[in-house]
């Protein structure tokens, strides 16, 4: 059976521009039983030293989680006579163009909704009398034994088992609630069950491992159900095998499945599955208790929402889209390019990760597609498309003791040199003579300058989409004539230089003037991506095709290290880590590992790659007479995961539309900062200005200079201050432009200088625990409901200082909001009005120039950072 379909959209040149929903994997519900004769009514089973599990058979049985310092709130809860671990069988469908992917749900075959509990068991560290009781057990876990000697296991762990089973419950109101012993049930569709296990163990004080297996489905041919069969187990027409005795490797129940029968209204689909040696699921639902009023912050990168109940989350790293949803944008970019819009879900860095306005947050673990279905006010299920699951559940009493928790498991990034937190980095095109010249213009504005960010130090070629870079990472030294002397004379000025690389290779015979062919080197050396014929895979980007680096291959990140030695050994200091998130579904890895879950695990090797080169460069030149810390070395990236901050030292948004929208402009950026902050990407900043213009004609997106100025005020206040022209920079406002963007470009310079000595502690704190440097104010205020449903709208640098951005074209004021939760008073940085109250609105005045900025009034950052800007003659 033929279970997955790749279908290619790349040169679809006019396509619907209101695609509709991808069809997906229904919520699924079912009815939970359990054995009476081996489950208790009401237990208490320990999970190492500091969880417990409550089991209760009230309302047809449920299980909690429980931390012992608060043994009264539950960090995670199933729903009472429902089903918490579900199955089923599904086709998929996966359409890709240009790094955009849908998931589309093609058929159901099975769904086993129902679940019995059959047996809840304690496993300790000494316990040897846990036998295999089946000759086939579970493929893919830990064997117990290498568990008890393994580093960091906690004893005891608790072990659930069953079945899932597909069948409908009958009706009969003298059946005991929620047992096994009188439930009848008829069948519905092909029939079919299957063991499962669900496994909690303690990894450290405040997280609760989890793993869910199902195993291999089982059939019962039957066209009617026997009245004898009714109320006690019948259905398997084979045994799974006689009973072993042998050391456990995961406990396998006897217990069987009791009160239902196995019947079939489709035995022609049963043949046909059985015939396709169907030997597993491909889809694992979990599914758990949520409160009505509950809100859901994370996700990784979200550009949209902050809360997300209410809706289906999708965790699949692809391009964010152009305009996600913004009109007209959005029905322009899907007409040209199938489903180039994107749509509110679409992002470059998600993350299987959550935390609730109740404190509860739970992450999976692996990279398999999932979705987070909270359309359901009392309900999660998580799909996961795979037959098993690995999760963590966390505890923690405020969203920062949880953000830590998170982070110490997945990584946290190192602390940023101090160059690139000082100062602007201007980024710019033209060449040597172009840079020179705007250096010299920035100086007669005083304008505090850490780098020069130079995307273009490959060189450009002109394309059918306008000017592109040459994609081999060299620089062009007709372009930038004297390259290595630009360096050393912007170094003098304690300036660096950043450049651009991506994990892509385009081929380049056509280029004049290059030293290596790295397209050519790296086919020669087997290290590319390759598709089903065993060619280098050929992935579409705008005009034209690249290769992609196969980051599975032993041979690549040696080979691409020394690319970035090159750079370096030219006086470069940084580099954006481009692209990650565009590796085909359907491509062939040299590890042999399923492309759908390598798809997101790619950026992160990206980003693995570029930090161990980081790090190993550090490491060379420690005990050398030319150690400098200001020489450290930095890089940026705009794709991620789960685990991303480990690896990436910095983050950006990507491309946001020059544009006051919602779902792809200004707004999106201040959204995409808060929710990844909450996800663990401590550092991240976007593109002052936005990046993606649009020039046609009857759409036009193009920078203007107060959206400029706007986006400048905002990003005064990320931890980077970057500029960016665009992809189109004859169409937008550039900070270079005039007198005007010249001189607002300085003044929020100096402003981003003023708190660079509080900067230096957050991102301390941050690469310490893993709290960001931007915070939503969900983070310090919990307890403020209303501060749950702000969005865009503003947000806290630290504890200290508060932003309210003017996101609105034309507008000169905003309400900002000052929470409860602490008595402090807020100082206005521009006319030092305070304001004492809390939980209310009040209007502030924010002409261009004096966005409405708050200060701690008598905090040492407050008065610090006003002194500051009155040296700097900004205040």
């Amino acid at each position: 059976m033929t279970t997955l379909k790749i279908t290619k959209k790349h040169h679809k040149h006019f396509n619907n521009p209101f695609p509709s929903t991808p069809a997906s994997l229904p919520l699924i519900q079912g009815n939970l039983l359990f054995n009476s004769q081996t489950v208790p009514s009401h237990q208490h089973f320990s999970i190492g030293t500091d969880f417990q599990l409550s089991w209760s058979s009230n309302n047809g049985g449920s299980l909690s989680i429980y931390h012992q310092s608060q043994p009264k709130r539950a960090i995670w809860s199933t729903i009472p006579g429902q089903a918490f671990v579900s199955a089923a069988l599904a086709e998929t469908e996966v359409e890709e163009s240009r790094g955009s992917f849908v998931v589309k749900d093609r058929k159901l075959h099975l769904v086993c909704h129902h679940q019995t509990i059959q047996d809840i068991r304690v496993i300790d560290q000494f316990d040897h009398s846990l036998e295999a009781q089946d000759q086939d057990s579970p493929s893919g876990f830990l064997d117990l034994d290498q568990k008890t000697d393994s580093k960091g296991t906690q004893f005891p762990m608790v072990l659930v088992t069953g079945w899932v089973f597909n069948m409908r419950r009958k009706k009969k109101h003298s059946q005991k609630y929620g047992t096994l012993e009188n439930a009848q049930f008829e069948g519905k569709g092909p029939s079919t069950c299957a063991r499962y296990w669900v496994l909690f163990e303690q990894k450290n004080n405040n997280q609760i491992g989890f793993q869910v297996k199902l195993g291999q489905p089982n059939f019962e041919f039957r066209t009617k159900a026997s009245p004898a069969a009714s109320g006690r187990y019948k259905g398997f027409r084979r045994r799974l095998g006689q009973f072993q005795k042998r050391r456990l490797r995961w406990f396998w129940s006897s217990a069987r499945p009791r009160g239902f029968a196995f019947v079939s209204s489709s035995e022609e689909e049963l043949e046909e599955l059985k015939a396709e040696e169907f030997k597993e699921f491909n889809r694992v639902c979990l599914t758990y208790s949520s409160e009505e009023n509950e809100r859901f912050y994370g996700f990784g990168e979200q550009f949209s929402h902050m809360d997300f109940k209410g809706k289906r989350v999708p965790i699949l790293v692809q391009e964010q889209g152009i305009g996600r949803g913004d009109q007209p944008i959005t029905f322009a970019a899907n007409l040209i390019s199938y489903r180039a819009g994107g749509d509110w879900s679409t992002t470059y860095a998600p993350s299987p990760f959550y935390m609730t306005s109740k404190m509860r947050s739970l992450y999976l673990e692996g990279y398999d597609y999932s979705i987070f279905d909270l359309t359901k006010q009392d309900r999660v299920q998580i799909q996961i498309h795979g037959n098993s699951v690995e999760g963590r559940i966390l505890h923690g009493t405020s969203p920062s003791e949880l953000i830590e928790c998170f982070t110490e498991t997945i990584g946290r990034p190192p602390k940023l040199p101090d160059w690139i937190i000082s100062g602007a980095v201007v980024g710019m095109q033209g060449g040597t003579e172009s840079v020179r010249h705007i250096w010299n213009e920035l100086k007669t504005y005083n304008a505090p300058i850490s780098a020069f960010w130079l995307q273009d130090w490959v060189g450009q070629r002109e394309t059918l989409v306008g000017s592109q870079l040459w994609w081999n990472w060299e620089v062009d030294s007709i372009r930038y004539t004297g390259w290595q002397q630009l360096i050393k004379d912007l170094s003098v000025q304690h300036i660096k230089v950043m450049t651009y690389c991506n994990p892509c290779l385009a081929p380049c015979h056509e280029k004049p003037n290059r030293r290596r062919n790295l397209f050519e080197e790296a086919k020669k050396l087997d290290i590319l991506v390759k598709d089903k014929l065993g060619e280098p895979y050929m992935v579409p980007n705008t005009a034209f095709d690249v290769g992609m680096l196969d980051l599975t291959h032993p041979d690549t990140a040696s080979w691409f290290k020394q690319i970035l030695q090159e750079m370096v050994d030219d006086g470069v200091r940084g580099w954006m880590a481009d692209f990650g998130e565009g590796l085909p579904v359907d491509a062939t890895l040299y590890s042999g590992e399923d492309p759908i879950s390598a798809h997101n695990k790619y950026p992160e090797l990206w980003a693995q790659i570029n930090r161990e080169f980081v790090d190993e460069w550090k490491a060379n030149r420690v005990g050398k007479e030319e150690e400098d810390p200001e020489e450290a070395l930095v890089f940026f990236m705009r794709a991620g995961f789960r685990n991303s901050p480990k690896w990436g030292m910095l983050f950006w948004e990507g491309d946001q539309m020059v544009s006051w929208q919602t779902h792809d402009g200004i707004k999106s950026a201040v959204v995409g900062l808060l929710s990844s902050g909450i996800s663990g990407f401590a550092f991240n900043h976007s593109d002052i200005g936005g990046y993606c213009a649009v020039n046609l004609p009857f759409i036009n997106y193009r920078r203007s200079e107060e959206l400029l100025f706007r986006w400048m005020e905002i990003n005064a206040f990320t931890t980077v201050f970057r500029t960016h022209e665009g992809n189109k920079p004859s169409c937008n406002s550039q900070f270079y432009s005039n007198d005007r963007t010249l001189s607002h470009f300085a003044r929020f310079a100096k402003i981003y200088k003023a708190w660079k000595f509080y900067r230096v502690q957050l991102v301390q704190e941050a690469a310490q625990k893993g709290i960001p440097v931007c915070r939503h104010l969900f983070l310090h205020y919990p307890d403020d409901e209303h501060v749950h449903s702000l969005s865009y709208h503003q947000f806290l640098v630290g504890t200290e200082i508060l932003v309210v951005p003017v996101l609105d074209k034309g507008k000169n004021n905003v309400k900002a909001y000052f929470p409860t939760g602490e008595s402090c008073t807020w100082q206005h940085i521009w006319t030092g009005k305070h304001f004492r109250k809390q939980g209310v609105e009040a209007t502030v005045e924010a002409p261009i120039g004096c966005p409405a900025v708050f200060v701690k009034t008598g905090s040492i950052v407050g008065e610090t950072f006003l002194k500051n800007l009155i040296d700097l003659k900004v205040l």
